[in-house]
């Protein structure tokens, strides 16, 4: 395991933009990731890193996450042995399409807003043909440096204000960030190196999803640990606000209505992690679902609901659990990680005794982990 650790991890994670990413963590987070498991869950995988960091280990990893933008670098990173996209792919992605009757929607929604036309059209373009590569991890990874590509593209790394094309012409914005200035083409091309250096084979069975986890738990079997990074109800941006524009490209919707200043996509899709109204109920199917797989470790932020010494007591339903912390230093989006709060990490283990790794459980009454 070590040695094939120590190779893994010459492998790096394209560093991600996104609001609450949990790549600054990650060595925290592996202090917690027993050394005697073969295969794990990150149940919301958001940006992948966490998955990432699985895969690095040596383990199988399963992925998933219920925005499609998200799974799509699961199958480009995680799911991925070994396909990257070559200069004959490139060809096929810059070429003219040859019918963009039915690819118009960048230009159409969001050119002006966060594009200027040239720059949506190529956008449009590139969507056309994206379905013309030879396999879906290749396609995978077009999404992946795409989407990357246009949160690097707008100031702030999100598309939660119309201030986009206004800072792009700012003089002092572009002297701390030219990537406002530049074609979205050559960013694309300037991040494909980093993302196919990332591909690579743990010999492991990897997969990844693109479902509610409260309906994936129910069929995932063997899972000796599950990672679990909910959204922060009450503590963080709104998610899909911030990054509509990536599921919307990656979805191709022809059927939605694109609402407020920034065209996001109506309705909405909702985890149950999302309201007050539904996470503590949700939290507890979570759980439920959960009872097979042996070890959990829960992100969570002191700032959110429920707070962290009720969710502790809902845990303890079904395990024991220790809680950690980190205190953030600045901002990093979102009132739950302002300085001063607390990054927290929920450690729980069964009441009962497992043998991890050949995921034969024995049951002892009353015996702790």
């Amino acid at each position: 395991m070590l040695f094939k650790e120590y190779t893994n991890f010459n492998y790096k994670f394209p560093e991600p933009q996104y609001l609450g990413a949990k790549h600054t963590h990650l060595a925290w987070i592996k202090r917690f990731v027993p050394e005697n498991i073969n295969v794990a869950l990150d149940a919301f995988s958001g940006s992948q890193s966490v998955a990432f960091l699985f895969k690095q280990m040596g383990l199988k990893t399963i992925t998933n996450d219920f925005l499609n933008f998200n799974n799509q670098i699961g199958l480009a990173l995680i799911e991925n042995p070994n396909e990257k996209i070559t200069k004959q792919d490139l060809e096929i992605l810059f070429q003219p399409a040859i019918d963009k009757t039915d690819f118009q929607l960048m230009r159409t929604v969001f050119a002006n807003v966060f594009f200027e036309e040239s720059e949506a059209d190529f956008l449009d373009n590139l969507r056309a043909n994206i379905p013309l590569l030879t396999s879906p991890y290749k396609q995978a990874l077009a999404y992946t440096i795409i989407n990357r590509s246009m949160t690097r593209k707008v100031t702030m790394g999100h598309f939660g204000h119309t201030q986009a094309l206004k800072y792009a012409s700012d003089p002092e914005r572009i002297k701390r960030n030219r990537s406002l200035i530049r074609p979205i083409k050559e960013i694309f091309e300037d991040l494909l190196p980093k993302y196919n250096d990332a591909v690579f084979d743990n010999k492991q069975d990897n997969q990844s999803y693109n479902q509610n986890i409260l309906d994936l738990l129910p069929i995932v079997e063997k899972v000796d640990l599950a990672y679990f990074d909910p959204p922060y109800c009450d503590s963080h941006a709104d998610y899909q606000s911030f990054y509509h524009l990536l599921e919307t490209f990656t979805e191709y919707w022809q059927d939605k209505e694109f609402i407020n200043g920034i065209k996001r996509y109506e309705p909405q899709r909702f985890s149950g992690f999302d309201k007050k109204r539904d996470v503590v109920a949700s939290f507890d199917k979570l759980f439920e679902h959960s009872q097979d797989i042996p070890i959990w470790l829960i992100s969570y932020n002191d700032r959110s609901y429920p707070r962290v010494d009720e969710l502790s007591k809902l845990i303890s339903k079904y395990r024991n659990v220790t809680i950690e912390a980190k205190a953030y230093q600045s901002g990093r989006g979102g009132k739950g990680s302002v300085a001063g709060s607390h990054e927290v990490l929920f450690v729980c283990k069964p009441n009962r005794k497992y043998f991890l790794g050949s995921i034969q459980q024995e049951k002892v009454a009353n015996e702790k982990f």
